[in-house]
C-alpha cells in the first residue's frame, strides 16, 4: 500500500517520459520525477521514497528526506504567508501549509515554529497545526517512574519548559532542574521523575536516585583534578554555587560525594573536597 507522508520502499517498475514509476506489492504505481533520477536505478530494484503531493495534488515520490514525517512533530520555519495560512520548509519542493485555524499564536516568515503534521480528512492533503496540546495524549500512559524518554522542548512556562514525550505524552522539566540552556524544538533524552494522580508527568534530564551518581562522581573528579585536587565546596554549601560550578543540583551533589568519600577517593572538610 502507497501510504501518503511516509517513507517506504517500492519497487522500481519502469521508465517514462516524466520520470520512473515505483510499484507497490499490490500493483499500485506512483511516478518518481526525473530529478530524483540516478544512474543506479534499475527496474526490479528497490527504493526508499518519501511520499507525498505535488502542486498539482498529485500523488508522487522523492528520494529527499522530509524534516517531519506523518504524525510526527518537528520545529520548521516559516517560507511564506498567505490569507488562508502560512506555508513552512520541510525539506521539499511543495511547502507545508499550516491553516489558519491549526495555527496557536501568529506566525511571521523567518521565524521557526514547533508543528505536528497530519492527514486532514477533508481535503486528505498533509498539514501541519502548532496546536500542539491536542495531539498529545496523557489518559493512557505509555511510561512509567524511571523510564528513559525521547523529548522535543515544546515551549517554556512559569513552572518550567513542557516537552513531548516519546511523541505522545506532554511532561514538564521544572526550572530549578534544569543546569543548561534548552529551547523549543530540542531534542533530548531524559528520565520519568514523578507520574502524578492527575498523570501529568515531571521529567528529570538525570537519571534519579543512585544511579546517576556515578556519572556526576565522575564530574567532581575530574573538577578536582584541573584544580590541583581542591575545590572551595562542600555538602553545606549554598545550592546556586554548586550548580553555578558544576551544573547539577545539591542533593545530586551530596550523593556524588557521598559515593566518592566511601570510596576513599576524596576528603570532606570545612574547607571543601580534597582528592586522595
Amino acid at each position: 500500500m502507497i501510504e501518503l507522508g511516509k517513507q517506504q520502499k517500492l519497487k522500481i517498475q519502469r521508465f517514462s517520459d516524466p520520470g520512473l514509476y515505483l510499484v507497490d506489492d499490490e500493483e499500485n504505481e506512483i511516478l518518481l520525477p526525473n530529478q530524483y533520477i540516478d544512474d543506479n536505478m534499475v527496474p526490479g530494484n528497490e527504493l526508499d521514497v518519501f511520499v507525498y503531493k505535488d502542486s498539482e495534488d498529485r500523488l508522487v515520490a522523492t528520494t529527499e528526506e522530509p524534516k517531519i514525517k506523518l504524525n510526527d512533530f518537528a520545529f520548521l520555519k516559516v517560507n511564506d504567508l498567505a490569507s488562508f495560512g502560512a506555508f513552512l520548509d520541510w525539506g521539499l519542493q511543495k511547502d507545508l501549509l499550516v491553516p489558519n485555524n491549526q495555527q496557536s499564536m501568529d506566525m511571521y516568515v523567518g521565524k521557526k515554529y514547533l508543528v505536528y503534521m497530519y492527514l486532514d480528512d477533508e481535503t486528505d492533503r498533509l498539514v501541519a497545526s502548532s496546536k500542539i496540546n491536542k495531539f498529545l495524549n496523557n489518559d493512557e500512559l505509555t511510561v512509567f517512574e524511571g523510564d528513559k524518554v525521547d523529548l522535543i522542548v515544546s515551549n517554556n512556562s512559569s513552572l518550567g519548559f513542557n516537552t513531548i514525550v516519546n511523541n505522545q505524552h506532554s511532561g514538564l522539566i521544572y526550572h530549578n532542574e534544569i543546569f543548561n540552556d534548552i529551547n523549543t524544538g530540542d531534542h533530548l533524552v531524559g528520565y520519568v521523575k514523578k507520574i502524578r494522580e492527575d498523570n501529568k508527568i515531571d521529567i528529570s534530564l538525570q537519571k534519579q536516585g543512585y544511579g546517576n551518581v556515578e556519572p556526576n562522581a565522575q564530574i567532581i573528579l575530574e573538577k578536582l583534578s584541573k584544580n590541583d585536587g581542591f575545590i572551595q565546596l562542600n555538602d553545606k554549601s549554598n545550592p546556586d554555587l554548586i550548580r553555578s560550578q558544576l551544573q547539577m543540583s545539591k542533593k545530586t551533589f551530596k550523593k556524588a560525594i557521598g559515593s566518592l568519600y566511601k570510596q576513599k577517593l576524596i576528603e570532606i572538610d570545612e574547607k571543601g573536597l580534597r582528592l586522595l
